[in-house]
């Protein structure tokens, strides 16, 4: 009597098993789960990160622009949080950061740190002559924040991409950035404004409390217009840290660093051949393989010259070097798809990226996109 009922219920668990393991496997491999687009109220919403809380929830922070669409126009952090592995998003989005003042924040970098806190990374933008990284703190899983911290107090304007601050497996954090600087000590005028980035990496070993630049800085060794920009930087499985940023070369440019970031190889052009546009790069969970999203002009797929279309994915087994594995995301010839952060999941892959176009603006609408890591690295 006892054996058939432990029978009967072992069978019943074990299609409800089943059924739910048929119900995943139906699941698309590859859509688009959230769409921010722009209204009158909020004409741009941009430039995000994901962060995975304790509970199982994925918070998006992301930047949301108001009274313009502009680089320098007022905006706020905002946030919206998936309860089911990235596949839907709340409806209602938490102010995270307001604008303290100035023109504006945005371009947010999320961070489980070691210690088991969260960082929050943006840029504080004021003018042309001020913008600089800072970063708070939250010791109970993004309801709070502590008070913000300058990465670095030099003077200057600093740009610091979504999604771009790693801490190695030693601890340290190392954040990109690209300084530009001006001829001339007027804020507003973009005349005076140097559109040329040079490279500068500063570096944590305390989680945060201090920072300092690394000992190298790099400035494109081309003649060029648009120098280093929008730097990233991943750690190889080897240690060695890879650096990369767009330039006006028809590809990205990169480094390396045997030394945690402190020195750094002369840039080079590598094979991820692409307009001015920024990539983002990751090395995928368990692998020692690299995951790199971004406009993909090397002449596997068409492309309009000088647009950042098509969103590609592409795989590296050699630290970067080869890329042979490609796929294709975005494909739409107007389409503008760029500033793409990358977190991931169990079994899927989060893609959320600026996904414009003529009529809505290039910047202004932002599509979080879910693979199945099967899809994604599938030969």
């Amino acid at each position: 009597m006892n054996r058939r009922k432990f029978i009967q219920t072992t069978t019943i668990v074990s299609t409800a098993t089943l059924f739910s393991l048929s119900a995943r496997a139906a699941e698309p491999e590859n859509e688009i789960v959230l769409s921010l687009d722009p209204s009158p109220q909020y004409p741009r919403l941009s430039e995000g990160a994901f962060v995975t809380l304790k509970s199982g929830k994925i918070r998006f922070i992301y930047t949301r622009f108001r009274e313009g669409a502009a680089d320098h126009s007022p905006a706020d952090l905002v946030s919206t949080v998936s309860a089911d592995d990235g596949r839907t998003w709340s409806s209602d989005h938490k102010v995270e950061v307001p604008n303290p003042g100035g023109e504006n924040v945005m371009s947010v970098s999320l961070l489980r740190l070691k210690s088991g806190r969260i960082a929050l990374f943006y840029l504080v933008k004021n003018s042309l002559l001020d913008c600089r990284p800072v970063v708070r703190f939250s010791d109970d899983e993004a309801q709070t924040w502590s008070e913000p911290a300058v990465v670095t107090t030099a003077p200057g304007y600093f740009v610091l991409n979504n999604d771009r601050v790693i801490q190695l497996k030693s601890g340290r954090l190392v954040v990109p950035l690209a300084l530009h600087r001006s001829r001339g000590n007027d804020p507003k005028s973009y005349k005076l404004w140097d559109s040329r980035g040079i490279a500068v990496w500063c570096l944590s070993d305390d989680e945060g409390k201090t920072w300092r630049e690394a000992d190298d800085w790099w400035a494109l060794p081309v003649r060029s217009t648009s120098g280093f920009q929008e730097p990233g930087v991943v750690e190889l499985a080897d240690g060695t840290l890879f650096s990369w940023a767009r330039t006006d070369q028809g590809a990205q440019f990169g480094c390396t660093s045997i030394d945690e970031g402190v020195p750094w190889t002369l840039l080079q052009k590598t094979e991820l051949a692409s307009p001015n546009s920024p990539t983002s790069i990751k090395r995928l969970p368990g692998s020692s393989d690299l995951l790199a999203i971004f406009n993909d002009h090397s002449g596997k797929f068409e492309f309009p010259k000088g647009k950042r279309s098509p969103l590609v994915a592409a795989i590296s087994s050699d630290g970067g070097k080869t890329w042979p594995r490609r796929k294709l995301i975005e494909s739409d010839p107007t389409g503008w798809y760029c500033y793409t952060a990358i977190h991931f999941t169990a079994a899927a892959v989060l893609l959320a990226y600026c996904a414009g176009d003529p009529k809505i603006g290039h910047l202004n609408r932002t599509r979080i996109r879910r693979v199945s890591r099967i899809w994604m690295t599938a030969t």
